[in-house]
């Protein structure tokens, strides 16, 4: 299938989710970033904060738990500005509004240099057996993820099973390392 299809496909399936079932499905996700992820040697993540209205995988909840089990690491967090992605360490909560798009995002801070940033937490709706992914189409995380080191992780969170093939992947698409489903972890 191709990108708009199954933007508009899981788009839908993430709406019909009710909130429990998000938030065991995010707690799931969770847990298994936690079984599977070596975290001894990241000093910086850019992690995105979860739309509440598009039902995205809750991720405070792997914030909070790093940050009770991991103080020495530090957040990034995108902010939207003149329609490219720039990132901020994440200090507190205060230190967060909402955009235009009803995203929260950081109003202030210091940016964070992107050779800093060791793991990447990427959104996306769906996702292929080779990685490759479908976000929300503005190109943000893809144009992002290029300028990342080569050797930064990046790892998807999803509540669904993989697609066989994105037919429209191209050479812009930067592929993922590993996405994590709440049942299981697929490693390209």
């Amino acid at each position: 299938m191709k990108k708009d299809e199954l933007r508009k496909i899981y788009l839908a399936k993430r709406n019909a989710l009710s909130e429990p079932e998000r938030l065991t499905l995010s707690q799931s996700l969770c847990d298994l970033f936690f079984s599977t992820i070596d975290l001894s040697l990241v000093k910086v993540i850019h992690i995105y904060l979860p739309i509440e209205s598009k039902k995205e995988p809750n991720t405070w909840l792997i914030i909070d738990r790093i940050r009770t089990e991991f103080p020495h690491i530090r957040f990034s967090i995108p902010k939207i500005k003149d329609e490219r992605m720039e990132n901020i360490f994440f200090e507190d909560l205060h230190q967060l509004e909402k955009n235009n798009w009803q995203i929260l995002e950081p109003k202030q801070g210091v940016r964070t240099p992107i050779e800093e940033i060791d793991l990447v937490i990427v959104p996306l709706l769906a996702f292929d057996k080779m990685g490759h992914r479908v976000g929300y189409g503005k190109g943000f995380y893809d144009r992002f993820l290029k300028d990342c080191r080569s050797d930064s992780q990046k790892i998807g969170l999803s509540f669904f099973e993989p697609e066989k093939k994105i037919e429209d992947s191209n050479l812009f698409d930067v592929p993922l390392h590993m996405v994590l489903t709440p049942k299981e972890g697929f490693q390209f």
